[in-house]
C-alpha cells in the first residue's frame, strides 16, 4: 500500500482506483476490516476523502459495512455469484444481439481483428494482458451495440465480479475454451450477422464462466474468508 502522489485527477479518483485495484488483485481480501486511521496512513490522505471512496466501493457492492465491525471488503455467496452472472449474461446476450443488428462494417472489422489480436494476448499472455484483451473485446462489442445504458449497468457488474474475475485468466485450458466461445460470439454477431445465434453464443459464454467463478472462488476463499493473491497461484 503505497502512499497516493498528487496528479491532476482528483485525489478521490486516485485513491478508488488503487484501492478497487488491491481489491480486485487480492491485497485487500473478502473479510479484511478497512479501518478509516490506516487507510488514511497508507495513502497520506484524510479522513474526508477516505469516506467519500469507501461510499462508492460501497455503491459498487466491492465492500460492505457491519453493524459493530464497519466496513469491510465484500465476502461473496454462490448464490450471489450465480446472480450476478444470470444478469451478466443477459446484458452481454443483449450487447452481441444488438451488435449484429447496428455495428457498421467498420465496427464489425474491428471486433474481428480485436479476436486475432487476442491469439497472442489472450491465448498465450499474462494474466495482465489477459484482462486487458478481453476489456477491449467488450468496449468493442458495445461500442457496436450502441446502448448507453447497456454499457453503464455492464459497467457496474464487470466491477462486482472484479473480486474473482482475475482467477478465470489464470488457467490455460480455461483461457482456450474462452477463446473459442468469444470466436462464436464474432463470427454470430460480426460475420454472420444474426441477432439470435450472438445472443445464444454470449449467454452460452456466461453461463460456462460463471459456473467457473463459483469454483475458483470457493477455491480460493481461506477458512477465515481471506482470498489468495492471483499472483500466488500462477506457474
Amino acid at each position: 500500500m503505497a502512499v497516493i502522489e498528487r496528479h491532476a485527477a482528483p485525489l478521490r479518483q486516485q485513491v478508488l482506483i488503487r484501492m478497487r485495484e488491491e481489491i480486485f488483485d487480492g491485497l485487500r481480501a473478502p473479510g479484511d476490516r478497512l479501518v478509516e486511521s490506516e487507510l488514511c496512513s497508507s495513502y497520506g490522505v484524510s479522513r474526508t476523502v477516505i469516506r467519500e471512496v469507501l461510499r462508492q466501493l460501497e455503491s459498487e457492492s466491492l465492500i460492505a459495512v457491519l453493524p459493530g465491525r464497519g466496513p469491510i471488503v465484500a465476502v461473496l455467496t454462490r448464490h450471489e455469484i450465480e446472480s450476478l452472472y444470470e444478469v451478466r449474461a443477459a446484458l452481454e446476450g443483449l450487447a452481441a444481439s444488438l451488435f449484429a443488428r447496428r455495428a457498421d462494417a467498420a465496427q464489425a472489422r474491428a471486433l474481428t481483428a480485436q479476436l486475432q489480436a487476442m491469439s497472442a494476448r489472450y491465448l498465450h499472455g499474462t494474466v495482465a494482458t489477459r484482462e486487458e484483451s478481453k476489456t477491449e473485446f467488450y468496449r468493442l462489442l458495445l461500442d457496436g451495440a450502441g446502448n448507453e445504458v447497456l454499457s453503464d449497468e455492464l459497467a457496474g457488474v464487470h466491477r462486482r465480479i472484479g473480486l474473482f474475475r482475475r482467477y478465470a485468466f489464470l488457467d490455460d485450458e480455461r483461457v482456450a475454451t474462452s477463446y473459442d466461445e468469444l470466436q462464436a460470439i464474432v463470427e454470430a454477431a460480426a460475420v454472420v450477422r444474426d441477432p439470435v445465434a450472438a445472443r445464444a453464443a454470449a449467454e452460452h459464454h456466461l453461463e460456462l464462466a460463471g459456473r467457473l467463478a463459483i469454483v475458483e472462488y470457493e477455491a480460493r476463499v481461506t477458512a477465515d474468508g481471506r482470498l489468495e493473491h492471483p499472483s500466488s497461484v500462477l506457474v
